[in-house]
């Protein structure tokens, strides 16, 4: 009988001090701030409190935060689950242990995150009361994280290291610098060392990457690649109709990354329609074995259409570009550059080998472009449906202005490749004495 009276003593006394465990969400926003001020880095987080897990979470009757008894295990969270986590560097040497300045609990309705000064005011400012009915999942854990710096104009990077806190995690960092500038950046899962004012080599070193790893992970532009590359496998005619593509979709990347392409919804999906039917025209144009001396000229034609979708790629990571734009494009095209050339060292030799051993040249060209034009026309239709959810421009002064503006730069482009090609051809043969004074 002393024994059952202990146990139920026992079972009343854990049901009177509840805690939650936790289960791993799906998704988590993480919302924060970054302000170098004076000799010290403020960090300012919100997260919500359900990815804080193993983290006993004080619960009263039917579920709700106990306030009163929650700040310790809410600075354990921060502690736990963001101080130690996030790293932070200044001029590539990282910061020493952060001091945990404040934490609280606040609604999910709260607006207080939408800018620095009332972030700073909110977390500051006075706690919840302790009678407010807020289920333990629904809460959002708020915390002020500083850091010692020699000084706010050095150069910053960060390594959040969230990744465990979802499934699936994006983090909406501002960054406020010393003159008054805010910097955007929205990092999903794990990004690695994300410099926060790149130099120069820093942002030209990822976006080389970036565009080497865009070109050889594109299924599409890789068909591409390898319908021009069957019928033209002699180094000349293979320069003449890469540099066509790859001026071409230079022209539209850059355009694109300084906001002259269309914004308009519809047009990501038909420039993906194009680019299918860019690869079933080539295949097609191999089996009925079209003249390829004008081929370049349809390269050209198609790799504007590939420069949009190289431009869909690149989009989500110039915000790593700091101020060096132009720089990191070009790096990108350096990369999709990169990539290209590996490319071709593979297709050429391997289809040399393909046509000598295996099957005859006519006869392969037209089983590789035959297959290759079955796959890119069952994109097409896909594409094309996605295309047709949508409605059409409404044609007006701007929409009229816009075109004219790309058709003028298009032909002035055209006109050059013409010119490079002929001059290349040895057709256009300068005298001597021209060009001298």
């Amino acid at each position: 009988m002393r024994l059952v009276c202990v146990i139920a003593a026992l079972v009343v006394i854990a049901g009177s001090a509840r805690t939650v465990a936790h289960d791993i969400p799906n998704d988590v926003v993480v919302h924060a701030f970054l302000k170098p001020e004076g000799h010290r880095l403020r960090l300012l987080v919100r997260v919500p409190l359900q990815a804080a897990r193993d983290v006993d979470v004080p619960v009263r009757d039917q579920g709700y935060l106990d306030l009163a008894r929650a700040d310790s295990a809410l600075r354990t969270a921060a502690t736990v689950w963001i101080a130690r986590n996030v790293a932070l560097y200044e001029e590539d040497i990282r910061l020493g242990d952060p001091t945990l300045v404040a934490v609280r609990v606040s609604l999910p309705s709260d607006p207080s995150f939408r800018d620095y000064a009332s972030a700073v005011a909110h977390v500051a400012g006075p706690p919840l009361p302790a009678a407010t009915d807020l289920y333990w999942e629904q809460g959002m854990l708020d915390a002020v994280i500083e850091y010692p710096i020699a000084s706010d104009r050095s150069r910053f990077a960060i390594d959040p290291g969230l990744r465990r806190l979802a499934l699936r995690v994006t983090i909406a960092l501002r960054l406020l610098t010393p003159d008054g500038r805010e910097r955007a950046f929205e990092l999903h899962d794990d990004p690695g060392l994300v410099p926060l004012d790149p130099r120069w080599h820093q942002a030209a070193a990822r976006f080389v990457v970036s565009g080497f790893e865009h070109i050889l992970s594109g299924t599409d532009h890789l068909l591409f690649l390898l319908c021009l590359v069957i019928p033209l496998r002699r180094i000349r005619a293979l320069v003449i109709v890469v540099t066509a593509f790859t001026a071409a979709h230079s022209i539209t990347l850059i355009a694109s990354a300084y906001g002259l392409g269309p914004q308009a919804l519809w047009f990501p999906p038909l420039v993906e329609t194009l680019i299918a039917a860019s690869i079933v025209y080539m295949a097609i144009e191999n089996i009925v074995g079209a003249n390829m001396r004008r081929r370049w000229l349809i390269t050209f034609a198609f790799g504007l259409v590939h420069g949009f979708g190289f431009s869909f790629a690149l989009r989500d990571s110039l915000q790593f570009a700091g101020a060096h734009l132009v720089t990191s494009l070009l790096a990108f095209n350096l990369g999709v550059e990169l990539g290209q050339l590996l490319v071709l060292a593979i297709l050429v030799p391997a289809l040399s080998l393909l046509f000598a051993r295996v099957v005859e040249e006519r006869m392969g060209t037209i089983i590789l472009s035959a297959f290759v034009a079955h796959t890119g026309w069952h994109w097409m239709t896909e594409r094309g449906e996605q295309l047709m959810q949508f409605s059409l421009p409404a044609v007006d002064a701007a929409w009229l202005a816009s075109v004219i503006r790309w058709v003028m730069l298009l032909i002035a482009a055209g006109g050059i490749l013409w010119v490079a090609r002929r001059l290349a051809h040895g057709h256009v043969r300068l005298k001597p004495d021209e060009g001298s004074v």
